[in-house]
């Protein structure tokens, strides 16, 4: 953390170019997390020929490394740096559901620069973000602590209390239904054709507090302008009442935007692996290295 701190304080593109360094890097260092983006890509866009899914997979990689850095950006540098990174389509829609004095749902998604997007949407408008803890206690503590500093409130994943609350007092909260929990509160809906375990945590929301959805997601302009913070139109005749239909309602917005910009979802997560047979995910399996301490 000491050392992400040091690396932001370069020239803003100095400090992506590290980023970049280290998801190249990664393809080679990390074999373990390029195999589940190869498996997703397989799955997901199996149109594509080996050469362009390498390169994919690459690029995919060199955008999560980035990510890292702009994570640090987000937690530690400086407001207007922040500020000015910012390009905002479709706040009208936001600007429209709080004007009738509703809640709002910010349908979110984990693109890569989820961080520093999320820390640019608070220039528009104060909201809260879930919350779901991270493996590694230093990581755990720094993105808590700085994540309360920014944010209206951090809410735990399954304090399902809060975000009713919230929404009922006519909030705004950042929600991603796009990672696999296993089966409690999922159905599975197809994303890219495959079968996903799709939380229905958002139907429920709606239905309790009569919130809109606004589908947002935030992507790298390619032209290196910044970034795009994109708003859609809000959900229309959701919930439907029927929660495997709610969720492919879910999944295809957001493979919708996936596919403006494929290169950089986050692909290293698990995506399928609760399968509906109960077979295993098409992942690799994980060797942890044993020390044998010799007396």
């Amino acid at each position: 953390m000491g050392l992400l701190r040091c690396i932001i304080r370069l020239p803003f593109p100095w400090a992506l170019a590290v980023g970049d360094l280290l998801g190249r890097l990664s393809y080679h260092l990390v074999p373990y997390r390029r195999r589940i983006v190869e498996a997703n890509l397989a799955l997901c866009l199996p149109d594509l020929s080996v050469a362009e899914r390498t390169a994919l997979v690459r690029q995919n990689l060199r955008f999560t490394g980035r990510g890292l850095i702009e994570a640090g950006i987000a937690w530690w540098g400086n407001p207007a740096l922040i500020r000015r990174l910012g390009h905002f389509e479709g706040l009208e829609y936001l600007t429209q559901a709080l004007s009738e004095g509703r809640g709002v749902i910010l349908l979110g998604a984990h693109f890569t620069p989820l961080e520093l997007t999320g820390r640019i949407m608070l220039t528009q408008v104060p909201f809260q973000v879930i919350y779901r803890e991270h493996r590694n206690p230093v990581i755990e503590r720094c993105m808590r602590e700085n994540r309360r500093r920014h944010y209206e409130r951090v809410v735990w994943r399954r304090d399902l209390r809060s975000l009713v609350r919230a929404l009922r007092e006519r909030r705004v909260i950042w929600y991603p239904p796009d990672q696999d929990y296993g089966r409690p509160h999922s159905v599975f809906a197809p994303f890219f054709g495959v079968p996903a375990a799709t939380l229905t945590v958002t139907a429920r929301l709606v239905r309790l507090t009569g919130a809109a959805v606004i589908p947002t997601y935030g992507t790298a302009r390619k032209s290196g302008g910044g970034y795009t913070i994109r708003l859609y139109p809000p959900l229309r005749d959701f919930p439907s009442g029927d929660d495997e239909q709610d969720a492919t309602r879910l999944n295809v917005v957001l493979e919708t935007a996936v596919r403006r910009h494929p290169e950089q979802y986050y692909w290293v997560h698990r995506r399928f692996k609760t399968r509906p047979d109960g077979a295993l995910g098409p992942y690799p399996i994980r060797r942890r290295k044993r020390l044998r301490h010799k007396l």
